[in-house]
């Protein structure tokens, strides 16, 4: 029976998510190593450009005061905002290993709830004109989707869908939450869904 000594890497979760101001693990596991004192690091990776989260033992940058390492290499974040969100890569080097460095990248998204939304609405239209009603909110992460109602009813992204707002004519982006009513018989109420 003949063993390769190496560094083996793993993780219980290669995408965790979190609410903003909760905790998180970002696990990086030692599945396999021969080397006493392995060197262990952490970067985050934004824009392509990776910065130190943790080296040389310590927790630094803008996790210094939020983030422990739980051994032997999982990064917790005990207090996630959403500057977090990003790519984070645990390396960990064995010296004395003949595969002596392995590497896996988490991918960390930090959930934040939506704002009530700034609407806008004509303050009048020339029947038969056409009218853009619009509401945006900036801060929800994922992006918000948005609903329309009428009279309390969710209008549908189709009106063909609806026997109610079948005759119906306007167009409905979910995603930048405008509603253009091709007349002026369909206004209503804008709402977003949040994370």
């Amino acid at each position: 029976y003949f063993s390769v000594l190496a560094v083996v890497l793993k993780t219980s979760n290669e995408s965790p998510s979190t609410d903003e101001f909760n905790k998180v693990e970002l696990s990086c596991l030692i599945e396999s190593i021969s080397t006493t004192n392995p060197r262990i690091e952490w970067k985050k990776i934004t824009n392509n450009k990776p910065s130190y989260v943790y080296f040389d033992k310590k927790i630094s940058g803008d996790l210094e005061n939020r983030a422990v390492i739980r051994e032997p290499a999982t990064l917790v974040i005990t207090n996630a905002t959403r500057s977090d969100t990003a790519k984070y890569r645990c390396e960990v080097t064995a010296a004395t290993d003949a595969k002596s460095f392995d590497e896996i990248v988490i991918n960390l998204v930090v959930r934040v709830k939506p704002v009530v939304p700034k609407c806008s609405v004509p303050k009048s239209v020339p029947f038969g004109k056409s009218a853009e009603l619009s509401c945006v909110e900036e801060e929800g992460f994922p992006k918000s989707h948005y609903q329309w109602f009428k009279n309390s009813e969710e209008i549908p992204d189709d009106p063909k869908t609806s026997l109610k707002f079948f005759n119906s004519s306007y167009t409905l982006n979910t995603g930048t939450g405008t509603l253009v009513s091709m007349g002026v018989h369909v206004f209503g109420q804008g709402h977003t869904r949040g994370p």
